[in-house]
């Protein structure tokens, strides 16, 4: 299978790709950096950073902390952070879209050799939880 993976880098700073992407998806579904962080494989002080870079390159906050109580804290995925999530993931689909006939085209001259004997580091990342899946052929 043919995967490509989309990273955006922002002027004059800042990116958002796959890893961040995930983690905002998490958040969203579980309402925790740690249980989102958990649930890519990476720490709390590291999901939790990689929330800071986000709230901090755009002007509206994608993440907000969640006030306690007795149910406990959490954050919440803003608005706008859904917004974020719905922006990537459209690129994504429209890279894919114009690009598939190079993709499989790039993919039938592959040599089905390569990698079988499984040391080769072929900088995917395939095995980094935070960058799995981008866009997936099919």
């Amino acid at each position: 299978m043919t995967r490509m993976r989309i990273r955006i880098d922002f002027d004059p700073a800042g990116s958002i790709g796959p890893g961040k992407i995930m983690l905002l998806e998490r958040i969203r579904d579980t309402g925790s950096i740690s249980a989102a962080g958990r649930a890519l494989g990476m720490s709390y002080r590291r999901a939790w950073l990689l929330v800071d870079d986000l709230n901090r390159i755009f002007q509206e906050p994608v993440v907000n902390a969640a006030v306690g109580g007795r149910q406990g804290g959490g954050t919440v995925l803003t608005a706008f952070g859904a917004q974020v999530i719905d922006h990537y993931r459209a690129v994504e689909r429209e890279a894919h879209v114009a690009t598939a006939h190079r993709l499989a085209a790039l993919q039938t001259s592959v040599n089905p050799d390569y990698g079988a004997d499984k040391t080769v580091d072929d900088g995917s990342f395939a095995s980094d939880p935070g960058l799995a899946p981008g866009c997936a052929e099919g």
